[in-house]
């Protein structure tokens, strides 16, 4: 019988956990034993023993470690070399962000599943899809921590001492985060704006009900309807559109990511300028100039900056459970591992002492040579 183990994760700030406990009995009814190490699911409000009532067993992360087929996390844990040759790791490894985790992995004979790689376009996949879970809890919080570092209401109120005019908020990026960035911040009564550079995107900001901010600057989709890498020209004539545009707004939140490739700079140093004194950018994507992730800073003329990368794990009840389900999907669809399967060749990172995804290797061999 598999073993499925969870560990506690290590990263700083990361509440989350990878595994539920309302889910344990679903792994259970699948064939799979789930061991848990001690206070895993504490920053997500599951103690031990809510994991031992849904039928796991608590143990030390070294137990866990030793006696588990299939290792589950969320990001990359710090004691990578407590794995072992033929274990499996499934999480959100992003192994194009930081090749040294899957050299690592594979130097230790470790099968690396990563949930970021998952495609998307495969409908048997939707279940799995963690990115679309996270981001979508991300951009839930995105707007309530706009509201809370914004010195003014986001809604009309209408009161003895007159009327206050509802704040405006520009979303940049309408991804899943974008999206429900937009929807909290409509919800919360804000006045919203949306952009994005795919002319699908756009329609998607308008289905909300949110106005769309259409730019003298090309439509960019690329492969899959994500977002492609504008052209160095296409980019600067879109800051430059964004630089005037962005002043007109109380609240900006930026979302705007392409996988696999940089973040696009989308509020630089001179749109910070022209924002009014009391304005507040939230930056998701890491879109900003000068923003520093996890850090709030005031600029010169009174505008709060803040890096906010990784906001899921600030709601880590709701985002634990979407992360669960996801996990429940990937070992119950990957398990056993079929390396010819189109499904489980695209989320492979390392298998049997290799690097077996092109695009990471493609990536460790671009950043050596560099």
């Amino acid at each position: 019988m598999t073993i499925i183990g969870v560990i506690r994760e290590t990263a700083p700030g990361e509440r989350r956990v990878a595994l539920v406990p309302p889910d344990v009995g679903r792994l259970k009814g699948g064939g799979f034993e789930v061991l848990v190490e001690t206070r895993a699911g504490a920053g997500a409000w599951h103690d031990d023993e809510a994991y031992t009532a849904a039928g796991a067993r608590v143990a030390s992360r070294a137990e866990v470690y030793a006696a588990s087929d299939v290792v589950v996390c969320l990001r990359p844990p710090d004691d990578l070399e407590a794995l072992r040759n033929g274990q499996t790791l499934v999480g959100l490894l992003a192994p194009l962000d930081d090749p040294r985790v899957p050299e690592r992995l594979a130097a230790a004979g470790v099968t690396a599943i990563s949930l970021d790689l998952l495609p998307r376009t495969l409908s048997r996949a939707q279940a799995m899809d963690a990115l679309t879970s996270q981001a979508n809890v991300a951009g839930y919080k995105a707007a309530l921590v706009a509201a809370d570092a914004y010195g003014g209401f986001l809604p009309m109120l209408v009161t003895a001492a007159g009327t206050t005019r509802p704040a405006r908020v520009l979303v940049l990026g309408a991804g899943i985060a974008g999206l429900q960035a937009i929807a909290t911040a409509r919800r919360l009564g804000a006045v919203v704006t949306g952009y994005d550079v795919r002319e699908a995107a756009r329609e998607d900001i308008a289905s909300t009900g949110a106005s769309v901010l259409r730019l003298d600057a090309p439509a960019a989709t690329g492969e899959g309807g994500y977002a492609r890498s504008l052209t160095d020209e296409e980019a600067e004539q879109q800051r430059r559109a964004l630089d005037t545009a962005v002043a007109g707004f109380d609240v900006v939140i930026t979302a705007a990511q392409v996988p696999g490739g940089r973040s696009p700079l989308l509020v630089t140093e001179d749109a910070l300028e022209r924002l009014r004194p009391g304005a507040v950018v939230v930056d998701l994507g890491g879109n900003v100039a000068g923003s520093e992730p996890g850090r709030t800073v005031l600029t010169s003329r009174g505008v709060t900056v803040i890096g906010a990368p990784d906001l899921a794990a600030q709601v880590p009840e709701a985002a634990s459970t979407a992360y669960s389900r996801n996990v429940c999907a990937v070992l119950a669809a990957l398990i056993p591992l079929d390396p010819d399967d189109e499904l489980h060749a695209a989320m492979l990172v390392t298998h049997q002492g290799r690097i077996t995804h092109p695009r990471v290797a493609a990536a460790i061999t671009e950043e050596v040579t560099s």
